[in-house]
């Protein structure tokens, strides 16, 4: 058998690019003196001899008679995106911007799995133990079965955890783990793919559910290798705006449940809270029959939310009119513009247009279409729009309104928040027989238009 041969390559910090030779630039993320050299040891041509024969194959039958029991974290908003609660002997990351709450959400659950009497092991490699404890006390009662520490070197936290042997282990964070085995400094790509890969194959091994926080980059996406999301089981992503309260816990990745489950969040004094009627959060503050304001009918993931849309339409003093949109896509604001000028006549060349969406929330769904174009008409016209109508639906270029999908859930749901009238997309609904409200189908933009106003 051959002896192992090393071999000097040069990988780019931001993005994870290998080239053989040194560069001033990337050629794949275009980021400038971000290349530095790395040391791979290669073992070549392994025989037979130096294959590991310790694992085995086995029947899908033997191991479906072992059910998994999943642990919950007791947080209903974070075990439902996780598809009921954490797999033992797998893997989460956990991401987010600096500030909105991981760390907050994963010390919350650590302490109530302790209550439970699973062992927790907390490992921090940006807080003092002191500093988590503090942290913790703020949050609520623990027990001795959460353990706290503080450390960075991978192989001393897994001795650790060899010794203690706790079910669930979290990492704050893995930006912050570091090997002795790879010259480079904590957080580069060579240190945060070693550190993840050890955290795997303990967990695989050990059958410790292992909980990772990841830093994002400010071009939004989750720092290190994109490798990194691949070796996970589970990708989860905090999401909110840190001038409000409410905070959106989305899956990216999820081998044991759906990527359609979201959870929503308050950040309180407290600590985050669940919200378990997110429509009331979001139209707890709205005024009666404004002119521009409308409520639409969302999903977030599987959950139908209520949300209100307000437009501003004003002469412009300028001789380019300005479009401005808040929580909403700005392209597709413009083109519900130009449906507006083409099919109803108004016109907006002399008009400053302004979309916001109430709550800082974000929007990216087609159904947002309809409540839109209506709070821009009402705006323009200066007519109010009733308090009780709700309405959401796809707009087409010609003028055509879509049909969305889940529209009996979103109706139903709008009903009990007291919603009578439902401008919505010409289709059949399977309704119950005691709902009372008024179904409003409608085709094209003129049809929305004059049913709501008229």
């Amino acid at each position: 058998m051959s002896k192992a041969k090393s071999k000097v390559s040069y990988i780019c910090q931001n993005c994870g690019y290998v080239t053989a030779s040194w560069l001033g630039k990337c050629p794949e993320c275009g980021s400038w003196n971000s290349l530095t050299e790395q040391l791979e040891v290669q073992n070549k041509d392994q025989g037979f001899l130096g294959l590991d024969e310790s694992a085995k194959p086995r029947t899908i039958s033997s191991l479906a008679a072992k059910p998994v029991r999943r642990l919950e974290t007791g947080i209903n908003e974070f075990d439902r995106v996780l598809g009921g609660g954490i797999v033992p002997g797998s893997i989460v990351l956990l991401s987010g911007d600096p500030g909105i709450g991981k760390s907050t959400i994963l010390l919350d659950a650590a302490m109530r799995f302790s209550q439970k009497q699973v062992k927790v092991l907390y490992v921090s490699g940006e807080e003092s133990e002191e500093q988590t404890a503090m942290r913790a006390g703020r949050l609520g009662k623990c027990t001795d079965r959460l353990l706290v520490m503080t450390a960075s070197e991978i192989s001393n936290i897994l001795l650790q955890a060899e010794k203690e042997k706790p079910e669930i282990l979290v990492i704050d964070s893995i930006q912050t783990m570091y090997t002795k085995d790879i010259e480079t400094a904590s957080g580069s790509v060579g240190q945060v793919r070693e550190c993840t890969a050890r955290l795997l194959k303990y967990s695989k091994i050990s059958g410790t559910a292992v909980l990772l926080i990841g830093h994002m980059t400010k071009d939004g996406n989750i720092a290190g290798p994109r490798l990194l999301e691949h070796m996970v089981d589970v990708v989860l992503r905090f999401e909110g705006d840190r001038s409000y309260s409410f905070r959106v816990l989305r899956a990216l990745k999820n081998r044991f449940g759906s990527t359609e489950e979201c959870g929503i969040f308050s950040m309180e004094q407290g600590g985050l809270t669940e919200v378990a009627n997110p429509s009331g959060l979001f139209l707890e503050n709205r005024e009666n029959e404004v002119s521009g304001a409308v409520v639409g009918g969302c999903m977030e993931g599987n959950r139908p939310i209520m949300v209100e849309f307000q437009a501003l339409a004003a002469r412009t003093p300028y001789g380019m009119p300005r479009r401005t949109a808040v929580g909403f896509d700005y392209n597709r604001v413009n083109m519900l513009i130009a449906v507006l000028e083409r099919r109803l006549g108004l016109d907006f060349g002399t008009y400053d247009a302004y979309v916001n969406v109430v709550g800082g929330i974000r929007v990216s769904e087609p159904a947002a279409d309809l409540p839109v174009l209506t709070a821009l008409y009402s705006s323009y016209r200066n007519l109010p729009v009733p308090a009780d109508i709700l309405i959401f639906g796809e707009i087409g270029l010609t003028g055509e309104i879509r049909r969305v999908a889940a529209m009996e859930r979103r109706i139903l749901d709008a009903e009990k928040l007291g919603f009578r009238r439902f401008i919505v997309p010409a289709a059949k609904f399977r309704l119950p027989e005691n709902f009372r409200g008024e179904i409003i189908p409608v085709k094209t933009v003129e049809e929305a238009v004059n049913a709501l106003f008229e």
